[in-house]
Parts: structure tokens; C-alpha cells; sequence
């Protein structure tokens, strides 16, 4: 599946121009308070991509602040890491108790679930091209994380200036050859060079880690997980048969995680679908669909796991989210009930 959608602030009234840019942020990305030059002839242009999972976005902007609040982090997560590369302008970002100033080509990595401040300072407007990638697909642990947010991480060279280029084509060539069913591809290929970039930090950071082949195999075996969560067939014995091994071995091989194999496929199911039920742009997909398309094949299976996990059902979830983008000034939109 590839989606493009696009927003021009020409194609608005000029005095209300920030209002609708705003509004159109939380609805097509992620609910955001904003501020910034909001008086006659503000200026934005949006384009955004949905390559299945994954969302790949380019803007070029007026200066503006844009801010992910603690209540916003808490209620509206749509769970995903944002990496962002300024192409023309500055950019200062906090996040995590880290400060940074950006400038062309200066990737940095954002988490959706802490507040942030993003501020954007140009002449005569910022470019930024943006790539957001779920945090169950994302190839670094979340426990290590913290530590790259706001971090520089060049985009002039080695595999930065690869994943630079593949994402300045993507947007470039944005609605022109590209057909629905690249999607998947195109996420594809955006994981493979994430996970090239973060290769060496991986490394620094696990050198010193006892068994690397046990955990070499753990990585093998939840990139399996991950790339097959929506075949409902997806169990600990399909996946021993993947990796010739026994049953057994394989759940020796996760002794040594805080997880089992069940609770691991689990959990990522019902993440993708929890992140699916706040994505503006599946407002009007029945809850029975997302958890069949993340492997659910009861919906009250589907239904009591999700309450286990966050307290309440799927229904319940998607309206207090729809509630909590309210905060932004978006307008409420209808659901489709299970």
C-alpha cells in the first residue's frame, strides 16, 4: 500500500492558513500544538507517503515551533521513532533532557512517546524530509534508544548519505512512478538502510555482550517475528521450522530475554494494531479488520488481549484517542464500530 496525500497553504484563504496546516499536522501525522507566524501569508507545503507501516513525509515550511506535549505523548502515541534530515534551515531539538541544533544533512532521531520541542528557523523557509518508522520494526532496541535521540547522525556519508538520497528520490519522485504495491518494498528497503546506519552503534554498544551467537540468533528469529506478524499461522513452531531448529531449543534461546516467544508475537500484534486504531488515516477502518490484519483471527480473542494490555477494549481505545486529538483543535471524526 502506498498513500500520498498532499497540503498546499496556497490553496487556502491566506488568513487562514496556519489554523488548517495545524490541524491538517494532527490528523494526517501525529497530534502536535504548534505556534508560530500565524498572521497573513504564512506558508507550507506538505506531502506525505504511506509505505504500509511506515510513513515518509517532506515539508518546506515558515519558521514555527512544533511541540509534542507530556499529555499529547501520553494519550495520543502513535509508537513510532521519527527520523528527521533538514534539507535547507536550522532545527533545535529537545527531547529526553538533550538539546541540539541542526543544520543540512543533520539527521536526528525523535521518540513519539516523550514530549519535544522542535523548533524550526529559516529564510525563507525550512525543508525537512522525515521518516516515520514504527518502534517494533525500528532495528535498535528501545532499551537503547535514549541515547540516540537528538543525536547528530551524518547524512553526508557512508550510509547516511545513502538513506539521504533514497529519501530525497522517494519525495522527489513522490506521486509520479511509483505504483500502490511498492509500498511494502519501499518500507522495506527504508528498514534495511536504518538498520545499516545504526550497524556500528549496535556493535559499540553490544561488544561486550557474552553468547553473540545466542543473541545473533534471537535477532535472526524476531526480524522473523516482525516481517510475519500478520500471518496468522505465525507460531513457535512455524518459526523453529524457519530457522532448523526444535520447539524446544527455541524457547532455551529466549531464557535469556525478559520475553517469551508467544508473548513476544504477541505483543507486537497488538502494538501495530493499537498503533492502527489512533492512525488518522484508518479512522474509518471496523476494528475487526486491523486485528485481522495483524494476525488476530477471533475478534473477542483479539478484543479480551488488548484489554489485558491496556485496560480497556479497542473500541474504548480508539474513542479516547479521538478525544485526545481533540486537544490539537481537530474536528471530531466518525468511527466505525466493531
Amino acid at each position: 500500500m502506498l498513500i500520498e496525500k498532499v497540503f498546499r497553504s496556497n490553496d487556502v484563504p491566506s488568513a487562514d492558513r496556519f489554523e488548517v496546516w495545524r490541524k491538517r499536522l494532527g490528523r494526517d501525522v501525529s497530534p502536535l500544538g504548534c505556534g508560530g507566524d500565524q498572521g497573513v501569508g504564512f506558508r507550507a507545503e506538505t506531502r506525505l507517503l504511506r509505505l504500509a507501516g511506515s510513513r515518509v513525509w517532506s515539508t518546506a515550511v515558515d519558521s514555527a515551533t512544533i511541540r509534542r506535549t507530556p499529555e499529547l505523548a501520553r494519550w495520543a502515541d502513535c509508537e513510532v521513532y521519527t527520523l528527521i534530515l533538514p534539507l535547507c534551515g536550522g532545527v533545535e531539538v529537545a527531547q529526553a533532557g538533550q538539546e541540539a541544533v541542526h543544520g543540512p544533512f543533520d539527521m536526528h532521531v525523535l521518540d513519539s512517546s516523550q514530549p519535544f520541542d522542535l523548533r524550526l528557523r529559516g529564510s525563507p523557509s525550512v525543508q525537512l524530509i522525515g521518516a516515520d518508522v514504527p518502534k517494533v520494526r525500528f532495528p535498535l532496541p528501545a532499551s537503547w534508544m535514549d541515547q540516540f535521540l537528538t543525536r547528530r547522525l551524518p547524512g553526508r556519508e557512508g550510509v547516511g548519505a545513502l538513506l539521504s538520497g533514497f529519501l530525497l528520490q522517494l519525495t522527489h519522485e513522490s506521486g509520479g512512478p511509483y505504483r500502490s504495491s511498492d509500498g511494502p518494498r519501499l518500507e522495506g528497503a527504508l528498514l534495511e538502510l536504518l538498520t545499516a546506519l545504526f550497524a556500528p552503534h549496535v556493535d559499540s554498544v553490544d561488544s561486550s555482550a557474552p553468547n553473540s551467537a545466542r543473541r545473533a540468533l534471537v535477532g535472526q528469529i524476531q526480524t522473523f517475528i516482525r516481517q510475519h506478524l500478520q500471518n496468522p499461522q505465525l507460531t513457535p513452531s512455524a518459526i523453529a521450522a524457519a530457522h532448523h531448529i526444535s520447539v524446544s531449543y527455541l524457547h532455551r534461546v529466549f531464557q535469556g530475554e525478559s520475553i517469551t516467544v508467544a508473548s513476544c508475537i504477541r505483543e507486537q500484534r497488538l502494538a501495530h494494531a493499537r498503533r492502527d486504531l489512533v492512525d488518522p488515516m484508518l479512522r474509518e477502518t471496523p476494528i475487526h479488520v486491523i486485528a485481522s490484519r495483524w494476525g488476530f483471527t477471533r475478534a473477542s480473542d483479539f478484543s479480551r488481549a488488548f484489554r489485558n494490555a491496556y485496560g480497556m477494549s479497542p473500541m474504548d481505545y480508539r474513542h479516547h484517542a479521538c478525544a485526545r486529538h481533540e486537544l490539537t483543535g481537530d474536528e471530531p471524526r466518525r468511527f466505525t464500530r466493531e
